[in-house]
């Protein structure tokens, strides 16, 4: 494959700070935005040259908390649209490593949060830069720390510590969505399932009780697990209950005495946190749990397509919505009463993934069809 790199619009400023060049496309900002790299928890260095970048134009006002950056304008519209994206991605690879940027023959950017999310935040940027007189007003979020637990979350810092930041009355994410309008999401909850036992030498293993053995009757409740997928406000969605981790074991020469089987739930919007968890719990209530922990847990949101707002937003973008099978922070949005989707460039099955990459194609067209539905 043939890899060259991508025209980047970041500078590396004389004191060493990095600057981006907003007037370039939203294609070559993309490109920027991923050669400033930024795992979880390594947010400063992008944050900054953000902030760096809003707080010249003279129609927002920027604000910032922490590695979470807040533009507002102020123009007295009747309505306040919200546009937000998290500036963090998954940990780099490095072996191929997918940081810096390359673009291809075929018009493919290659990187680290190509797809999840940096398009999607050099659109905003982009609109942020040249929307100077919407027809709403409009707040553009840029937060940290999106892609590990809950309690990290910048999004969830800013509605604690600065509620009436994000007053609106819609919110969009663009979380990569292909282009096509994704409603609410799935609620995320992980449990960790723990079986005791009594520890012997392996030898003589009829002398004590194995832990993970004890874990067999867990497995097999998830290995008969049928996905409920049901009907929320004219979406499908589709749950699931799966292991994700298993640990045991004290040495070769050892019975174990504790297992702990980590399961994630992926529950639709229909049910509540409280319903998922009460599920979790009764559908492993047979298997010989000592002990249920909750690890982590995020409600999901419904659709909310009914709302005028998000009708408008749909006749604008055009094409048919779908359901979020993921978790994202349109439920952050949903429990502060802001209805809100997700939309944006990417193709979703590419997040995460060591060979990430996104069509640049994607990217101007998201930024027209958002500048259409803002200015017209």
């Amino acid at each position: 494959m043939d890899r060259t790199p991508a025209h980047s619009a970041a500078r590396t400023a004389p004191e060493g700070a990095v600057t981006l060049d907003l007037t370039l496309d939203a294609a070559a900002l993309t490109a920027a935005l991923v050669d400033i790299p930024s795992p979880s928890g390594a947010e400063k260095a992008l944050a900054d040259a953000i902030e760096a970048a809003l707080r010249p134009l003279p129609h927002l006002t920027v604000d910032r908390h922490g590695n979470n950056v807040v533009a507002r304008t102020d123009l007295g519209r009747a309505e306040r649209v919200i546009l937000a994206g998290h500036i963090d991605t998954v940990p780099i690879a490095e072996n191929p490593p997918n940081v810096p940027s390359h673009l291809d023959a075929n018009g493919v950017l290659w990187g680290c949060g190509t797809c999840d999310m940096k398009s999607g935040v050099a659109v905003q940027l982009r609109l942020a830069q040249t929307v100077t007189e919407p027809n709403r007003d409009l707040t553009f979020v840029f937060y940290d720390n999106e892609e590990v637990a809950a309690h990290l979350n910048g999004l969830g810092h800013v509605a604690e510590v600065h509620p009436d930041w994000l007053e609106g009355d819609f919110a969009v994410l663009l979380e990569p969505t292909d282009g096509q309008v994704e409603g609410g999401c799935q609620g995320t909850l992980r449990v960790l399932l723990r079986t005791t036992g009594e520890r012997a030498h392996s030898a003589r293993a009829w002398m004590g009780s194995n832990a993970i053995h004890a874990a067999a009757p867990i497995l097999a409740k998830l290995a008969a697990y049928e996905a409920r997928t049901p009907l929320v406000d004219g979406l499908r969605y589709h749950e699931g209950l799966n292991a994700v981790g298993i640990e045991g074991g004290v040495a070769t020469n050892v019975i174990p005495d504790t297992c702990t089987v980590t399961v994630n739930f992926r529950y639709a919007p229909d049910r509540t946190p409280e319903e998922a968890e009460a599920f979790v719990r009764d559908y492993f209530a047979d298997c010989g749990v000592e002990e249920f922990v909750v690890d982590d847990h995020t409600g999901g949101a419904r659709p909310g397509l009914t709302h005028p707002a998000a009708a408008a937003f749909m006749a604008a973008v055009g094409g048919e919505a779908r359901p979020k099978y993921g978790w994202t922070d349109v439920s952050r949005f949903s429990a502060l009463g802001v209805p809100a989707v997700n939309y944006g460039p990417g193709a979703p099955l590419l997040a995460h993934k060591v060979d990430e990459r996104v069509d640049v194609s994607l990217i101007p067209e998201a930024e027209s069809r958002l500048r259409s539905w803002l200015t017209s």
